[in-house]
């Protein structure tokens, strides 16, 4: 695994933006589901403009001009939850802190906007239906896709066995077919590949500035 992961370290401005534009939208529809402010239609609404719906690449007819292109960015800042908000949340802080230093920020940044987009793509084409997909956990693997893609490049680069990787790359899979076997089929596994995929593809393509 690359040096430093699980050394406390400072969460950089870059993984609280991100947070930040998880955390607020999910506030707001969260109050609103409990009557405090609003409706609680507004999740309902924000889902209907904001979510992934793999249909509109497949000739369903938009809420809103652009709708197609811009729920590659707006499906990642929503969540179905507190619960789906935090353990997002949390992953992303665990990886963003040891990431950020080693890409830089403009490039950590570029990284986890092309793994959402890889893990919408994936959706897609993988997706059995046209239920709506919401969350960061796309961007999120792209992070542990680039984190086991950097550990293996340091495993050859020392002449050492890759085996730790391939260990923690079948975890990464087991733990997505328990979570959609108890979630009875309601994880958007598809996402997660796609965002792993484009977050391996892109740390190859452009390694890490500190190794």
């Amino acid at each position: 695994m690359p040096d430093g992961f699980g050394t406390r370290r400072p969460v950089p401005p870059a993984v609280w933006f991100l947070t930040f534009l998880s955390v607020v939208p999910e506030v707001v529809l969260t109050g609103a589901d409990l009557g405090l402010w609003g409706n609680p239609d507004w999740r309902v609404t924000a889902y209907q403009y904001g979510a992934f719906w793999a249909g509109l690449l497949q000739g369903w007819q938009p809420t809103y001009a652009g709708q197609p292109w811009l729920m590659f960015v707006t499906y990642g800042f929503l969540h179905g939850g507190l619960s789906h908000l935090a353990l997002n949340m949390a992953t992303l802080v665990a990886f963003g802190a040891v990431l950020v230093p080693r890409f830089g920020t403009a490039s950590f940044l570029a990284l986890y906007g092309l793994s959402q987009i890889g893990g919408g793509l994936a959706f897609t084409w993988l997706a059995p239906d046209g239920a709506p997909m919401v969350g960061a956990s796309g961007a999120i693997f792209g992070l542990a896709g680039a984190f086991l893609a950097t550990a293996a490049v340091q495993l050859k680069g020392r002449q050492r066995s890759i085996a730790p990787v391939l260990q923690s790359l079948g975890g990464l899979v087991l733990l997505n077919v328990v979570l959609w076997w108890a979630m009875a089929g309601g994880l958007a596994w598809q996402a997660h590949l796609g965002g792993a995929v484009a977050g391996a593809l892109y740390t190859l393509a452009a390694p890490p500035r500190r190794a």
